[in-house]
């Protein structure tokens, strides 16, 4: 385990072959003991700080199914983001309020006891890198330099899009791993 998640300039400097690739392999970066772990784990939440042993960076807030839960939503959203920079002339894009998400217990809410189930949200990931990457694959070269402009982060490229989708994923990944370990959970094969 590396000792601060990934930079976007790493993902920045990838050829656009690679930067898709990239993509395309981050579901597998997910550890498959998400899949087997009961809800008091899946739903511990951490003090922010916890777990930060040398690094003075700690494993964040959020339980790991919350956590699985963002990714997948932020698929979507970056998915619905990349496909409109292709086909529309100079977007804007709306932001979204994750933590508006949490709070309507959209994926845990325990007074109500519904807990969804993370092989769903892992699904949703795994199937949107799959359609997408095969998508993207098929894009021009001038396709890359389309432009999408953010609402209050402003303008992308649709090539700084998908890096900025890959490297959201790894760098919460980063996060879920250090609170697996604190779970006593395996690091994935």
């Amino acid at each position: 385990m590396t000792d601060a998640p990934p930079p976007i300039t790493h993902f920045n400097a990838l050829t656009t072959p690679d930067a898709i690739e990239r993509y395309r392999s981050g579901v597998l970066l997910l550890n498959k003991s998400l899949l087997s772990m009961d809800d008091e784990a899946l739903d511990t939440f951490f003090r922010p700080e916890a777990g930060g042993g040398g690094s003075g960076v700690g494993v964040g807030r959020w339980s790991c199914r919350t956590l699985v839960g963002h990714l997948a939503d932020a698929e979507i959203v970056f998915a619905h983001r990349l496909r409109r920079a292709a086909a529309e002339d100079n977007p804007v894009m709306p932001g979204w309020d994750a933590d508006a998400m949490i709070d309507a217990g959209l994926y845990a809410d325990e007074a109500h006891n519904i807990r969804m189930p993370v092989a769903g949200f892992v699904a949703v990931i795994h199937t949107t890198r799959k359609w997408m990457s095969e998508w993207l694959d098929t894009l021009p070269e001038n396709s890359w330099q389309r432009r999408l402009l953010h609402e209050t982060r402003g303008e992308f490229t649709l090539r700084t899009m998908l890096d900025l989708a890959t490297w959201h994923l790894e760098h919460h990944v980063w996060f879920l791993d250090r609170k697996l370990a604190l779970l006593g959970v395996p690091a994935s094969d």
